[in-house]
């Protein structure tokens, strides 16, 4: 854990002066990448630029000794914006524009890929990269299903690739030794983490369209089974969709049930239980914009998230984060920060972040995971250049994105579900286990 610590600690303090122009060490940061031999440099391909992507872009190509060789997205709208984005960041070589991903795949010239497409594709595509020997940063969800979580897994030990999941929280220096501190017990044995997440969305209507002439739609559905175009499905509005997303559970809570699991330090859970509905708005939403999801783990531990989509008002002053309740406190957090607090609720302890997380990625934003992407993607390349598991390597990633998925399970039967806690799989409900996988498209089912 040490090491690990130390690791983020350095690279915080490197990024950090790339990101504010450098001037840490004296260099821009186009000089500073200049100066660096190409003998390890790793070539990265993004895939999914519109939005987070084209950020990400940028992310990549101000880390030293890597390079963004190629952008890729089905919109050809996003790809000059993706490429200024890198540009911008400092890069001197332009990067190779593609529509279709598994075009990427088939260069031998690329070592890695990045993933931040829609839901229904992480997976499948963090295995075809693995299948292509490319090493996989995919964002969160790891998978659109449990069945297809467990084959990226097999895929990256098979093919021994380096798969990181996007959570960003498991590369934050501060945050590590708050979840050291936990384990060695500073606030006494600890039963239950709370996480929530909160947001003002607006409804959403859908409606027969025809398909933009920037859009490859069909490639924009690949592994899943074809649909009519609708507008007012894409860019974002797929997360509500059970054909495409993973609703507000996979898409935010992701992030918080994964730093409550790790401080829980917990796997798989025995019950999971899912109430709420689209309560807000009546409209086209197939997911809850209201959502309670609780997980029993063994060993009398509890993990529950809430979520409020379309009201906004902020829990603990806070519209996401974590508490851990223990036997002599609590602890607090949401980014690369921590509080600890005793039974009564008195502040007794309070580390603040290593670095200014703004400034880190040269933005204005209240989103605490946003200033960690500097560190996350550092953490992947270098797990690449050491041969070893990153910090949220897929098995990890896996166990956490399995568990919302059980809730969106146990939501969607109406019921509570008993699960193995060795492995996550649903027992004795054959309803439920169903929806452990899903149909594909004809020619795309994920194989290892």
């Amino acid at each position: 854990m040490d090491n690990r610590r130390d690791f983020i600690r350095k690279v915080a303090a490197g990024s950090a002066g790339l990101a504010i122009g450098g001037s840490a060490l004296g260099f821009s940061a186009k000089s500073y990448k200049n100066i660096i031999g190409a003998n390890d440099r790793i070539r990265v391909a993004t895939i999914g630029v519109n939005s987070r992507g084209k950020g990400m872009s940028g992310t990549f190509a101000r880390q030293a000794n890597a390079e963004v060789a190629c952008v890729c997205d089905v919109d050809e709208r996003a790809i000059p914006k993706a490429i200024k984005t890198v540009m911008d960041a400092g890069q001197t070589s332009t990067p190779k524009s593609e529509k279709d991903c598994r075009k990427v795949l088939d260069d031998k010239s690329i070592d890695a890929i990045y993933i931040a497409t829609p839901d229904h594709w992480h997976a499948p595509l963090t295995i075809m990269g693995c299948q292509a020997g490319k090493h996989v940063y995919v964002e969160k969800p790891l998978s659109h299903n449990p069945h297809e979580g467990e084959l990226a897994i097999a895929a990256a030990r098979k093919y021994k690739r380096v798969v990181q999941m996007g959570a960003q929280r498991r590369s934050a220096s501060v945050l590590t030794k708050g979840i050291e501190e936990l384990h060695n017990g500073i606030i006494g044995r600890v039963y239950l983490a709370k996480t929530w997440y909160t947001n003002t969305r607006k409804d959403n209507f859908l409606k027969p369209g025809a398909i933009p002439s920037w859009l490859d739609y069909e490639l924009w559905q690949g592994p899943a089974p074809r649909k009519p175009y609708m507008d007012g499905l894409i860019h974002y509005n797929w997360h509500w969709f059970w054909h495409w997303g993973t609703g507000e559970a996979l898409n935010n809570g992701t992030h918080e049930v994964d730093v409550a699991r790790w401080g829980l330090g917990v796997d798989f859970p025995i019950r999971v239980t899912s109430v709420g509905g689209r309560y807000h708005y009546k409209d086209d939403w197939e997911t809850p914009d209201t959502q309670i999801v609780t997980m029993d783990y063994p060993g009398r531990v509890s993990l529950m998230w809430e979520n409020r989509s379309s009201n906004g008002r902020p829990i603990e002053g806070s519209d996401r984060g974590i508490i851990f309740y223990g036997e002599k406190g609590s602890l607090d957090t949401g980014g690369d920060n921590y509080r600890v607090y005793d039974l009564s609720g008195k502040l007794i302890k309070e580390v603040k972040s290593l670095m200014n997380e703004d400034a880190l990625q040269g933005r204005n934003t209240a989103s605490p995971s946003l200033g960690l992407d500097s560190l996350h993607v550092a953490d992947f390349l270098d797990a690449i250049r050491n041969n070893r598991k990153p910090n949220c390597d897929v098995e990890q990633g896996y166990k956490s994105v399995v568990a919302m998925q059980l809730g969106n399970i146990s939501w969607r039967v109406g019921r509570d579900l008993k699960i193995d806690p060795k492995n996550g799989h649903i027992l004795e409900d054959k309803e439920a286990q169903k929806l452990w996988s899903r149909e594909y498209e004809k020619g795309w089912e994920p194989k290892v």
